[in-house]
């Protein structure tokens, strides 16, 4: 949930921290890519915000909190098949495409 007085990365970027302990410096923000999810939850609508991001440090460790049970980084298609719901495979294969364009 947003907090008063953030915007929506600011809150990403706290959640990101409470949620895998990884802080704003241990992110690097790619730019260009945000993906907006939109879905029920117990009858209420639910609006979710992706940005992508990398580890400024790849054996940077990651700490979950108690809301979560493991983590795993995973290849491409592993990922979606994880994620289980078509619109956050979407997401990661968007995520993907972006991530190649840069490249070239």
């Amino acid at each position: 949930h947003v907090d008063p007085g953030e915007d929506d990365l600011t809150t990403a970027l706290r959640e990101t921290k409470e949620e895998a302990g990884l802080g704003a410096e241990h992110l690097q923000v790619i730019d260009g890519f945000v993906q907006e999810l939109r879905y029920e939850v117990r009858g209420r609508p639910k609006q979710v915000l992706y940005w992508l991001a990398e580890l400024r440090n790849p054996e940077t460790a990651v700490t979950l909190s108690n809301e979560h049970q493991d983590y795993r980084w995973a290849p491409l298609e592993e990922a979606c098949n994880l994620a289980g719901y078509r619109d956050l495979q979407q997401t990661l294969r968007a995520a993907h495409r972006h991530l190649e364009a840069r490249q070239d």
